[in-house]
């Protein structure tokens, strides 16, 4: 029998915005518990955690985005994606979960007490992880695993270069490239060299002393987490039909990394050995899988940056977009820190 707490409150603590900007714009105000249709899941949000994503949502930019996320004001006033908490109710045809169990995935509006999930976008809380552990992991785990065996084809014996190996979802990547039997070498500065040593990277090469492009090393999978290298660079220090995964790009207001992705297909479309491959990472079941399995068998960890009460979410968006963070920030929402029971 499970034991914990499944009832549900009228009104909960969220996080919002009503128009885009800086973190200024944020604020925490009272709510509406929101209802669940058939095929959705409520709930109690324990902890969640920030992405580079989360920030582009608030200010709206690139622009571009804006043309799905609503022109003049943003159609969702809720933030958050990553989750990791309680089930407290569930929609009539929900079938893997019920009331009282312990989750992690994705949910729309995380950044509240409470938030609403698709069945397919949830797993299983691994026993004895403390639900940050596993809010900290979705969009940056699910990038990094996506990354790297879907566009980079990663295999056993593989040379990847992880590059930005210190943010949320580098450290995930250089995990995951060790756990598949890769050579991984971490770009990282000089206060993170240890960081990525102690999650398994063979090499690190330190950018503050030293230029990962000049090198005689060549890379089968190269995961880029900057995007500021020119694609002449890259190519010289890939393998003859090796692949570069773009994951972040340059930060400009209007198209954002739109016009380097689209370098990047005309030049693979002339060097077809070389492979240049923009990616966004989705919500798939079967990599949450994945992911789960890695945290049970200890072969992925979390690394915290920060923590941040629900109430200072806006200092925890700040501190996102302030420049590189040491692995994930994350939100805890009442008791976060604690591993379910």
């Amino acid at each position: 029998m499970n034991e914990h707490d499944t009832k549900v409150a009228t009104t909960m603590q969220a996080v919002v915005r009503a128009r885009y900007g800086t973190a200024d714009v944020v604020t925490t105000t009272e709510l509406p518990v929101p209802t669940i249709a058939d095929d959705e899941i409520l709930v109690r949000v324990h902890a969640a955690s920030v992405n580079p994503a989360d920030w582009h949502t608030m200010l709206g930019a690139p622009y571009v985005m804006r043309l799905q996320a609503g022109l003049r004001r943003p159609k969702q006033i809720r933030l958050g994606t990553d989750v990791a908490g309680v089930v407290v109710a569930i929609g009539r045809q929900v079938t893997e979960f019920a009331p009282g169990d312990a989750v992690w995935g994705g949910a729309r509006g995380s950044y509240a007490e409470y938030a609403v999930a698709k069945e397919k976008s949830l797993m299983p809380q691994p026993d004895g992880v403390p639900f940050e552990e596993t809010a900290a992991i979705p969009i940056a785990g699910l990038t990094a695993l996506q990354g790297l065996r879907d566009r980079g084809g990663l295999v056993s014996g593989h040379r990847v270069l992880v590059i930005g190996a210190s943010g949320g979802v580098g450290t995930y990547a250089v995990q995951i490239a060790k756990a598949d039997g890769a050579e991984v070498t971490a770009v990282v500065s000089t206060r993170n060299v240890e960081l990525v040593r102690d999650l398994g990277a063979d090499h690190v090469v330190d950018y503050l002393t030293a230029d990962f492009a000049d090198t005689t090393d060549r890379y089968d999978v190269i995961l880029d987490n900057v995007g500021d290298r020119s694609f002449a660079e890259l190519r010289r220090i890939m393998a003859p039909s090796g692949t570069y995964v773009m994951v972040s790009g340059p930060k400009r207001k209007v198209l954002g990394p739109v016009p380097r992705m689209l370098r990047m297909m005309m030049i693979s479309a002339i060097d077809r050995r070389r492979r240049l491959r923009p990616f966004l990472s989705t919500f798939r079941k079967a990599d949450l899988e994945e992911l789960g399995r890695l945290v049970r068998t200890g072969a992925l960890r979390s690394v915290i940056d920060r923590r941040y009460p629900l109430a200072e979410t806006a200092e925890a968006l700040r501190h996102q977009g302030g420049g590189p963070t040491r692995g994930k920030i994350v939100i805890a929402v009442g008791d976060g820190g604690e591993s379910p029971a």
